[in-house]
């Protein structure tokens, strides 16, 4: 189950684990955010674009009543410590796991999908890569695949009035608006997220629905320390402490 380098973490939730290699890239708290702003409803089938060692299907899984969760990702090794970790948590009948290139991958039914979620690379530039194969380069850079990639196959996925929920950067706001609208979908619920309340913001959640007409909410800010060291209570409450 285990093999070198790897260890076990505990989610802390539902008596969730997962496994993961410090030499790669593991998750952080942008995932975990995310898969408090999803909403996925009961019997919903979801789709998670990149999804590293499978972090948001698992929350998921506790979190919601989703009927089936498929996680996609590039990278093989990722792909296969995000299925033993299915394997561990017992989970194998609510969860799958597939190593693919989601720009080649067409076996999921266009238009079938409810909710597609993704915390995508964020980094358009490659300046300063010294290895762009490497797993956390591909994580944090768009080398293997980039935003459009991710919202054309979103949308080819998701039923008309279907969801989208991203993690992202607020300097590619812009363009994740114009491509969400160029691929039919419209969004409909922003949150930004800022270290403290008095510091600018460093991520921004997003809901996007396909096929639906224009209507934008701006939510409340979501603040993650309220001191140096100490979270707010909502980020104690969205880990499940």
């Amino acid at each position: 189950m285990i093999k070198a380098g790897e260890r076990i973490d505990d989610l802390q939730r539902s008596n969730l684990k997962i496994i993961q290699n410090p030499a790669y890239f593991c998750f952080g708290m942008d995932a975990v955010l995310l898969s408090g702003f999803a909403v996925i409803k009961k019997e919903e089938y979801t789709v998670d674009i990149g999804t590293g060692t499978g972090i948001i299907p698992l929350l998921l899984s506790a979190k919601t009543a989703g009927r089936y969760f498929t996680g996609i990702e590039i990278q093989e090794y990722m792909a296969d410590m995000a299925k033993r970790s299915v394997v561990l948590n017992r989970l194998e009948e609510r969860i799958a796991i597939i190593h693919a290139d989601i720009k080649h991958y067409d076996a999921i039914e266009s238009g079938s999908v409810d909710v597609v979620t993704s915390n995508p690379p964020y980094m358009q530039e490659f300046h300063g890569i010294k290895n762009i194969e490497g797993s956390v380069a591909i994580a944090r850079h768009e080398i293997k695949c980039n935003l459009n990639d991710i919202l054309y196959k979103t949308s080819k996925m998701l039923k008309n009035g279907g969801r989208m929920y991203m993690v992202h950067r607020p300097h590619r706001l812009a363009d994740i608006i114009c491509k969400m609208r160029k691929y039919g979908l419209e969004p409909k619920r922003l949150r930004f997220v800022h270290p403290f309340i008095d510091k600018e913001a460093n991520m921004a959640l997003i809901e996007a629905r396909k096929g639906t007409g224009v209507w934008l909410k701006l939510e409340p800010p979501l603040i993650v320390y309220e001191s140096a060291g100490k979270y707010t209570q909502e980020i104690i409450d969205t880990y499940g402490y």
